[in-house]
């Protein structure tokens, strides 16, 4: 259903190839398309190609993240979604309860996992603050509302990027089982998918819980279509400046602290984007020694603030 609406759109000015790999079908057992789904995907990713990943229900997310295990390397995830979708101890494996599992089996990837867009009232208290005491970030629906731009820090670094359809509110999304009055807007899903594809580490976009049975005249397909489009504009913006090596092409801020010596900030002269500096040797994955930021956190911590990622990424240490 959704395909008809993206086909009828113009290209951008994009130098992408994008192929349509056709349909998954499910197995008899819902275990074997979520292996068929990760193997497709490691595959697909070990060649160097973005997958994108179209309809069907969240908890296929679990299989997008699986396709990591493969390259051995440490995951980020960042979910759009009203629900958490933590679950209780214990429950199954669902679109509800993938993110527990992520989390819990092994081998354990998962280095940071983001919310974006939760809905307070649809959320257990216990889910919320356990987000917090594993130092992962969820970040509430009118936080991401009042300055749509302060999301692409915490997409900047992500892997895996999954987007629940019912994170978008009723009036611009009829198509999904569980939408309600209060959600994103049509222009902010898509500004999330465009930051989305100019992330350079993005691999992975999933785009689920469409359903064409609720939706009316297409209005959902529709949208996941323009969704798409903006990520592929992103994928073609990408600018392939995370300052990996060498940083002396960077501009560097130091801004002198009461807590500590000194807080380093690296701005990209290409993109303008801002990181801050983790000290080496602080974190559990080597790899990680800056953290993806905005020009905000250098303006607040001029005044003194520590930035929130940068003290969560001390505490992973």
């Amino acid at each position: 259903a959704i395909r008809p609406y993206l086909y009828q759109l113009y290209r951008g000015h994009w130098d992408l190839e994008i192929v349509d790999l056709g349909n998954l079908y499910k197995a008899e057992r819902h275990v074997d398309t979520l292996i068929n789904l990760q193997n497709i995907a490691t595959t697909l990713i070990q060649k160097g190609i973005i997958v994108v990943t179209i309809g069907g229900s969240q908890d296929l997310t679990y299989a997008n993240y699986r396709a990591y295990d493969a390259l051995e390397h440490m995951v980020n995830v960042v979910t759009v979604d009203a629900r958490l979708d933590v679950g209780s101890e214990g429950r199954d494996l669902d679109h509800q309860s993938y993110v527990s599992h992520m989390v819990l089996q092994e081998p354990h990837n998962l280095y940071n996992f983001t919310n974006l867009g939760y809905q307070t009232y649809f959320n257990n208290p216990e889910e919320i603050n356990l987000i917090d005491k594993l130092f992962f970030d969820a970040i509430r629906l009118g936080e991401v509302q009042n300055n749509i731009s302060s999301v692409e820090p915490y997409l900047r670094d992500a892997h895996l990027v999954s987007i629940d359809m019912n994170a978008v509110r009723q009036s611009y999304n009829p198509g999904t089982f569980y939408t309600s009055p209060h959600g994103l807007s049509g222009a902010e899903l898509c500004s999330i998918t465009r930051y989305a594809g100019m992330s350079d580490t993005v691999t992975q976009l999933g785009l689920f819980e469409y359903n064409p049975k609720l939706d009316q005249r297409g209005q959902s397909a529709h949208l996941c279509a323009h969704a798409l489009w903006y990520f592929f504009e992103g994928v073609s913006l990408r600018f392939h400046d995370y300052p990996v090596g060498s940083r002396k092409d960077y501009e560097k801020y130091t801004v002198l602290m009461d807590e500590f010596d000194e807080l380093n900030f690296y701005k990209s002269p290409a993109s303008g984007r801002w990181w801050i500096e983790i000290p080496k040797g602080d974190l559990q994955a080597e790899r990680v020694q800056l953290v993806p930021c905005s020009s905000e956190d250098y303006r607040e911590a001029l005044q003194g603030v520590i930035p929130k990622r940068w003290w969560k990424a001390q505490q992973k240490a």
